[in-house]
């Protein structure tokens, strides 16, 4: 043996280094990129739109997808990236970070304080860790996949709401909904007679995660990116809660049509779906 070289950290104890490294980078990213984005609130803003005058971007999308993007590969340099302005960053990597800058960009561009920043580590095709920070309430949720859900250090767990009637639900409407067949009016129309109420307030990160906090009971949404969906479906399953596609069967991560519930209600919401398609 080399002199002055020990065997090296127990594989344990490296597992633990390895991953407290991850979470760290990944919360001081979300806080970075959603401390900017609320330092520049309520400034005029050069919007552009995304093939219709309901899908715009920002240029602080693009800013805040910027500094996160170039923390990771000066941090991670051999990690593959996935965002949402960007698309892929980097060749193949067992593993890939999965970030959304700014989720909520209607509401960022009118000057509406509800919005986030989403970042999620997928290791071997499973999400590992998410994170998501509201600059707003200054709140960030942390999962870790074995290790719970959190806001602000504090422990998550969905909310105990046994019946949909009873039951305050979240969704949002896909971009082209002035010309998909498949708008999710019907469905909300069906959720909104059979449910205490239907919230609409425009960032998908941030209702998935409401339901893994316990103020929202479920939520669900026809059609989202990978990006919208990865941070936020670890935070709910930590938190106790339950994530399928439309159908009730596994979510696809690329192409995300969810329903996330706290479990109690997750059946009787999948019914309503599946009688709405009838």
């Amino acid at each position: 043996m080399v002199a002055g070289c020990g065997p090296g950290p127990h594989p344990l104890r490296w597992a633990v280094m390895t991953r407290d490294r991850y979470r760290n980078a990944a919360i001081k990213m979300a806080k970075r990129a959603g401390r900017l984005l609320r330092a520049e609130a309520g400034k005029g803003r050069q919007i552009s739109f995304k093939g219709s005058p309901t899908n715009l971007v920002t240029e602080m999308d693009a800013r805040a997808e910027t500094l996160i993007i170039d923390a990771i590969r000066a941090e991670f340099p051999e990690h593959a990236i996935l965002s949402e302005e960007r698309g892929a960053v980097g060749g193949p990597s067992p593993h890939r970070w999965i970030v959304d800058p700014l989720d909520g960009t209607t509401n960022y561009a009118h000057g509406i304080p509800i919005f986030g920043v989403s970042v999620a580590l997928e290791t071997d095709g499973q999400t590992r860790l998410g994170v998501v920070y509201d600059p707003n309430l200054d709140e960030c949720f942390v999962a870790e996949r074995g290790k719970g859900a959190s806001l602000n250090g504090q422990r998550l767990s969905v909310s105990a709401t046994t019946t949909l009637n009873e039951s305050l639900l979240a969704t949002g409407l896909p971009y082209n909904v002035r010309e998909a067949v498949r708008n999710n009016l019907a469905e909300f129309a069906a959720f909104s007679l059979r449910c205490q109420g239907v919230r609409r307030m425009g960032s998908a990160v941030l209702y998935f995660c409401y339901v893994a906090a316990g103020r929202l009971d479920g939520y669900w949404e026809l059609r989202l990116g990978p990006w919208d969906a990865a941070a936020g479906t670890l935070m709910v399953e930590e938190a106790r809660g339950r994530v399928t596609n439309l159908e009730g069967g596994p979510l696809d991560p690329e192409h995300p049509a969810v329903v996330a519930s706290n479990g109690h209600i997750h059946d009787a919401m999948l019914r309503v779906l599946k009688e709405v398609q009838r």
